[in-house]
């Protein structure tokens, strides 16, 4: 989405939150990010900090990465724009009436788009979108209806 340099993404949210905050035009993927911001007050003052491009979060010492799970927010986000893997879109309406919250249902989501995103890493191959999809439509208590 932004390259590999973990400062720089860091500083390109910190730069949305800015401008969001100062109500200037966003455009493309910004607004996504400042959406996705929005929704996570609990981040808003780590946004505010600039030595916040620095921090690391242990998950050893039950810290979670806002940043990574932002970055799962937007991940799912352009995947629900463009319904890619084909029915991620259509998995994710059904779940959000079920749990009666959208945002909640990516919250869900985001634990089988992390375990495929994982087994991908592992095996050094691309996510198994299909294997993904099965996850989703668990959750969504739809199993094998998507193709």
């Amino acid at each position: 989405m932004f390259g590999q340099d973990r400062e720089q993404l860091r500083r390109f949210f910190i730069q949305v939150w800015q401008r969001d905050r100062a109500g200037e035009a966003l455009a493309g993927v910004e607004r996504i990010i400042a959406q996705v911001i929005r929704q996570h007050p609990e981040y808003h003052a780590l946004l505010d900090d600039p030595e916040a491009t620095d921090r690391d979060f242990g998950v050893a010492d039950g810290e979670t990465n806002p940043f990574l799970h932002m970055g799962m927010h937007i991940a799912l986000a352009e995947q629900l724009q463009s319904d890619r893997p084909a029915g991620i879109r259509e998995l994710h309406q059904t779940l959000g009436r079920r749990l009666g919250d959208p945002h909640e249902a990516e919250h869900q989501m985001m634990e089988c788009l992390g375990q495929a995103l994982w087994e991908a890493q592992r095996a050094q191959r691309p996510p198994d979108e299909q294997a993904y999809l099965e996850c989703v439509r668990r959750l969504a208590g739809k199993p094998g209806l998507v193709k």
